[in-house]
């Protein structure tokens, strides 16, 4: 389907598809059943096998010149007439044909003729072709109708999303949440900091690596041979920026400052990007945080995370964003946080408008109806 957003117009175009593609099939269904889908079949095939024949030899068995290919054409067309089935639908087609070629020669109007006479078995050919377009169509504008009505879905989603922030208490004090997040948010951010550039590279990544356990708690994965290093290099009692540094030294100068030059320079150079990236942005919370429970769980992983290199009080400040889940107001603000925060002046005023909700009526009348 298209990038664009969807509407209820799109969804009135694909069901007047869908109800077209449907009668064009049961048309074509009912074709064949009118004469018999076995005869059908026999009578399509029997024209194919005939026209192929006609194909295959028109050069070959005309006029004098190849007596061979001649009485081997006669042999397999006139024999492929006298094996018909006598119920055969349109059969005395095939047989004008054949007495059109049972002759001592052949010329091409002969073929020609026998094409013409061959025409009204075409048609059953024609009526599989047919049903097996319209079974195609069909089958095309049922996956776009499945796609649209994802789409739908997402869309009416966004708009009750909208429709549920509009109806947020945008006056609510919500300083009340955002104020012990950003306190824990900039304490952690800062501690994170100071403990990656003071701590050695075997203690952060100890750390990385046990947030590992805790799946609200998402950092990236160290690298393998990064973490090899960091368990067996005499060189890992370094902190991360002090090893950055000698990775950009010659290999001479290292030499003079680490014990394993080459391993620091096939973990550490080569994961450079990695290292620099490391900061505390998976123990923040942010603002607007999200559901009670959510927070309360992932607060939980955090502190066990925490806690093996944060200080008392940056724990604290986390317990007390934790605390927040509690409050009977948590869901107002936390709904109010993200009205201020993730509403547009253009969805703001689509909302006063009204025109949000008409667009979410119109988009549910029209996912019922294409369903």
């Amino acid at each position: 389907m298209s990038d664009e957003t969807p509407n209820a117009d799109d969804a009135d175009d694909l069901r007047e598809r869908l109800l077209a593609a449907r009668a064009d099939r049961d048309d074509a269904e009912a074709a064949i059943a009118e004469t018999g889908e076995e005869s059908v079949v026999a009578a399509a095939d029997a024209y194919r096998k005939a026209t192929r024949l006609l194909d295959d030899y028109e050069e070959s068995a005309v006029g004098t010149g190849d007596f061979q290919a001649y009485v081997e054409f006669q042999d397999k067309f006139l024999g492929l007439v006298e094996d018909l089935p006598e119920d055969l639908p349109d059969r005395d087609a095939f047989e004008a044909a054949a007495d059109r070629m049972d002759r001592r020669r052949l010329r091409e109007r002969d073929f020609e003729g026998a094409r013409a006479d061959l025409e009204p078995a075409a048609a059953y050919v024609d009526r599989l072709d047919r049903r097996t377009e319209t079974t195609d169509a069909l089958t095309e504008a049922r996956r776009d109708a499945k796609l649209l009505l994802n789409d739908l879905d997402d869309r009416i989603e966004e708009l009750e999303r909208l429709v549920k922030l509009g109806e947020a208490d945008v006056d609510a004090p919500v300083e009340r949440l955002r104020d012990p997040i950003e306190a824990y948010d900039e304490r952690v951010t800062e501690e994170f900091r100071s403990f990656k550039s003071s701590a050695s590279i075997r203690e952060v990544l100890s750390v990385v690596e046990a947030a590992e356990w805790y799946p609200l708690v998402e950092f990236r994965s160290p690298p393998r041979d990064l973490r090899e290093f960091a368990r067996e290099s005499p060189d890992a009692d370094e902190p991360i920026p002090t090893l950055l540094d000698y990775a950009d030294y010659t290999g001479s100068k290292l030499d003079h400052y680490a014990e394993d030059p080459a391993m620091l320079q096939t973990s550490v150079a080569v994961h450079r990007t990695y290292l620099e990236r490391l900061d505390a942005g998976p123990l923040r919370v942010s603002s607007p945080p999200p559901d009670a429970e959510t927070l309360r769980r992932r607060a939980n992983e955090l502190v066990s995370v925490l806690s093996r290199f944060a200080d008392e009080e940056t724990i604290a400040a986390l317990r007390r964003v934790r605390e927040l889940t509690r409050r009977d107001d948590y869901e107002r603000l936390r709904t109010a946080t993200r009205a201020r925060t993730e509403l547009t002046d253009d969805e703001l005023e689509r909302l006063r408008s009204g025109a949000v909700e008409s667009d979410l009526a119109e988009l549910r009348d029209a996912r019922d109806a294409l369903a």
